[in-house]
């Protein structure tokens, strides 16, 4: 079904493809009896998938990146499509309309997506009156934020602590985003000592909240693809000092290397997709290196297939999540890969999917 879905969506200008899948799941998320079928159609459990970190708990270790319900509008029919967690957002603290269109982009003989969004969202206030039903969606709900577009960096981390103040009571963990590259300047803020007063003001705006009463939720850091290994370093020695509690892997990359399309491989913004697969899962296996299981990883970048996911897996991330995936092999990519994880971990004679974490450092 999805495949006839596909060749309507593709004719499409990418953007208003996915202005009209929302759309549907908006309708979907009215109407019980259809979110019911969703679950029925797209559900798969299994015990040995579920995963435990931060006191949350993960059904199955496929969720779906920031940047799909950039509102957090319909995380509740997202999750009717098996995920084992949703990431709303990039939200800012005001409302900003992003980048000039056109800015999204597919590949489709790279399997891949170039977007240069910039943060297009309605703002703190209106996704937090969206979120106070974060609890009815049965799997962990993030909320990833960042700094508005008209916001110096010298000032980025006020835009952190007053999306904190608006939404902190109304997420299962939160995601602090400084490694978008269509925000300008935005990746300036992964430097060390930038990076430090940010986190460290964050964490201060955290424990604030918590002492009024707000449950402690865990903080992660998403990092960029395209750091040298020394920037690497310092940024997840940072992200441990600082006592982040873990680190999504990766965001999208400025590099363009081993395209073969090249009609908008041209385009200004991050890459996604399928040129990512090993770049980020060789990012991943970098970072377990480094802190071992002392910082969770949330592996991202070119998940198409259960074994896109295990690799990652194996390599050292706890969680995986799905995006330009899912627009090329439609919402039924979480099942599959579910199912392919089960094969895969009996392969290799895992009785739980925990235990195939790092398993390559092993």
């Amino acid at each position: 079904m999805y495949q006839l879905i596909k060749k309507y969506l593709f004719k499409l200008d990418p953007e208003e493809a996915h202005e009209k899948t929302i759309e549907a799941l908006h309708l979907a998320q009215k109407n019980p009896a259809v979110t019911t079928l969703m679950r029925l159609l797209y559900g798969f459990g299994d015990k040995r998938l579920a995963t435990e970190l931060w006191g949350l708990k993960f059904p199955n270790p496929v969720g779906l990146a920031a940047g799909y319900d950039k509102n957090a509008e319909v995380y509740l029919a997202l999750a009717a499509l098996g995920f084992g967690f949703i990431e709303t957002g990039t939200i800012t603290p005001i409302a900003q309309p992003g980048n000039n269109r056109p800015r999204l982009f597919r590949l489709v003989d790279d399997k891949a997506v170039i977007n240069r969004m910039g943060f297009n969202n309605k703002g703190a206030y209106i996704a937090s009156q969206s979120l106070i039903d974060y609890a009815f969606a049965d799997i962990p709900i993030g909320v990833n934020i960042g700094k508005n577009k008209t916001t110096p960096n010298e000032l980025a981390a006020d835009d952190y602590e007053k999306c904190l103040d608006m939404l902190y009571r109304y997420g299962h963990y939160f995601v602090i985003n400084v490694s978008s590259p269509n925000t300008p300047n935005l990746r300036d803020l992964q430097q060390t000592e930038s990076l430090r007063e940010l986190l460290r003001r964050v964490r201060g705006k955290a424990t604030e909240l918590e002492k009024r009463g707000v449950k402690a939720k865990p903080i992660l850091l998403k990092i960029a693809p395209d750091m040298s290994d020394e920037q690497m370093h310092d940024v997840i020695r940072v992200a441990v000092e600082e006592k982040m509690s873990g680190i999504i892997a990766t965001n999208t990359t400025l590099s363009r290397d081993g395209l073969s399309e090249r009609v908008h491989a041209d385009e200004v913004g991050g890459l996604s997709g399928k040129p990512l697969t090993e770049r980020s899962t060789a990012w991943i296996r970098d970072i377990y290196q480094e802190v071992g299981g002392e910082l969770p990883i949330i592996g991202v970048g070119g998940i198409f297939t259960g074994d896109d996911a295990y690799d990652k897996i194996r390599a050292g991330a706890s969680l995986v999540q799905v995006y330009t995936g899912m627009i090329y092999e439609g919402p039924g990519i979480v099942k599959r890969i579910n199912k392919r994880l089960l094969q895969l971990m009996e392969r290799d004679g895992f009785s739980t999917i925990s235990e195939a974490v790092g398993a390559d450092h092993k």
